[in-house]
């Protein structure tokens, strides 16, 4: 049984929501609007200018896009709940993270957007390593991201191979309540939103995706400095499981 109020239409009459968190983008926000109205002619795209300083804004106008901008950098949490929050006062039946430096790939949207829209999952996550997929990534990340693997699937009790990745899907559901909270700390966004949806009841899945190495710009830091916000985090997510649980969603 869905648990959609509008069961009775079909997945093709769902209203989907792209939110693109972008800082400094602007070389990469063409390339990622193309491929979004390419293989997701359907779905409204708005991007979350998280106070970039480069011409990322007047890019995504240029393309067309609807824009939110943040008055300071608040980082990819802070982006991606503004994002929520649009789309839970939009109504909007599901909401894609895409990440506006040109790592995802849209036509791996719909495998994301399956279980969700048919009700079957509330955060349904990108897996870099599922099935033989192959990403590269810096030795360290890889060694944190498999620390963070092993704690986040203990905690939610389903096994996650990706807590890092941000390519996910939401239901109407997860919408309302990232929009109420969501981390905002680095790898909050990813991991701990993850322990949140999970602690709460909410049904997570995977499904393998591929997707590119970063196009232009900067990504955070493959050093030492990675390794040590893992392990802050680890710390933030066994600090969580002593809290109960939030309050229901709005």
């Amino acid at each position: 049984m869905t648990r959609y109020d509008d069961a009775d239409q079909s997945p093709a009459q769902r209203r989907v929501l792209v939110i693109v968190p972008a800082h400094n983008e602007a070389k990469n926000i063409p390339a990622v609007t193309e491929d979004l109205r390419r293989y997701l002619p359907s779905a409204d795209i708005v991007v979350i200018d998280d106070a970039s300083t480069d011409s990322t804004v007047e890019v995504v106008r240029k393309c067309g896009l609807a824009v939110l901008r943040l008055p300071c950098n608040l980082g990819v949490g802070g982006a991606m709940q503004l994002g929520y929050i649009y789309a839970h006062r939009g109504g909007y039946d599901a909401a894609v993270q895409f990440d506006g430096d040109g790592q995802h790939r849209a036509n791996q949207i719909p495998s994301l957007l399956e279980g969700v829209l048919a009700g079957r999952a509330d955060l349904v996550i990108g897996s870099r390593v599922l099935e033989g997929v192959r990403f590269r990534f810096h030795p360290l990340r890889f060694i944190g991201s498999r620390i963070l693997a092993s704690l986040v699937s203990a905690i939610v009790g389903c096994k996650i191979t990706d807590p890092t990745s941000g390519f996910r899907a939401a239901s109407k559901r997860a919408i309302a309540f990232f929009a109420a909270q969501y981390p905002q700390t680095y790898l909050g966004d990813t991991a701990q939103a993850l322990v949140w949806a999970g602690r709460n009841k909410m049904h997570l899945a995977e499904v393998p995706t591929r997707m590119r190495q970063r196009r232009a710009g900067q990504s955070a830091a493959n050093n030492l400095t990675g390794l040590w916000h893992v392990l802050r985090i680890t710390l933030a997510l066994l600090v969580d499981c002593l809290k109960p649980r939030f309050k229901k969603p709005l």
